[in-house]
């Protein structure tokens, strides 16, 4: 079990009150060969296709040790009690337009200074893929850990759909969800590095780590995964950054 949780009070309090409430309707697995560094920084980097699968895998980090933090908007933090609560509890504010590169820098840069993880969804948003593969990522993930050196862990998840379905806006607990976690190796990323950070770079090393979390996922599913990843048609092959 990992040492460093941070930032304290307000994870402990979460953990007494929610945790609980959770554990009472679903029932979470988090595989037994899922494993985050004991200290420093981490980037967790899993699949997404339901509403509630930050919950989840916030869930998920938390029994391995560490604290769950994600990339929010910087006007949340300006947010009455919603601030308040982003800042205890150790979130990451991004200004609203700021480039994606100054942006992840300056999340790397926290987690560094601060030892602390950070969960990234590379789809940047609910899957399109129509059997709930992953579909295409963004780069972001991927270019935090080449320019700052924090170690990328893929992960994946299966039966989040059960409890609230891809875009549905309510719970379903009967019968009871059955949902497993794993938490991949960290990737190995020596094939892109010391090479220039361009735009070809980063959709090559994001393509990998696209087909990591679908093998994850194929692992959780006991099903073959599709052999390309689902890229949705009427979108720029690119994808925003």
């Amino acid at each position: 079990m990992a040492s460093q949780r941070g930032p304290g009070f307000w994870w402990r309090l979460i953990e007494v009150l929610i945790l609980p409430l959770f554990n009472s309707f679903v029932t979470l697995t988090v595989t037994k060969d899922s494993t985050l560094p004991r200290t420093g920084p981490f980037i967790v980097a899993p699949n997404h296709h339901s509403e509630i699968d930050p919950i989840v895998m916030g869930v998920a980090v938390w029994r391995l040790g560490r604290t769950p933090r994600f990339l929010a908007k910087a006007s949340l933090f300006k947010i009455p009690v919603v601030g308040f609560l982003l800042r205890a509890t150790g979130q990451i504010p991004v200004e609203r337009g700021a480039s994606s590169t100054g942006g992840a820098l300056r999340a790397a840069n926290q987690l560094i200074s601060e030892n602390q993880g950070l969960i990234v969804y590379p789809e940047g948003t609910l899957t399109r893929q129509p059997d709930l593969w992953p579909m295409k990522g963004k780069t972001g993930a991927i270019r935090m850990a080449l320019e700052s050196g924090i170690p990328l862990y893929p992960a994946a998840h299966w039966g989040t759909q059960d409890l609230m379905a891809r875009y549905g806006k309510s719970l379903s607990v009967i019968p009871r969800p059955r949902i497993n976690v794993v938490v991949g190796e960290a990737m190995n990323l020596e094939a892109f590095q010391g090479r220039p950070i361009t735009r070809v770079l980063l959709d090559e090393a994001t393509d990998a780590l696209m087909h990591a979390i679908q093998d994850l996922v194929a692992s959780l599913r006991g099903e073959t995964p599709p052999e390309t990843i689902y890229e949705p048609q009427g979108t720029e092959p690119g994808r925003g950054r």
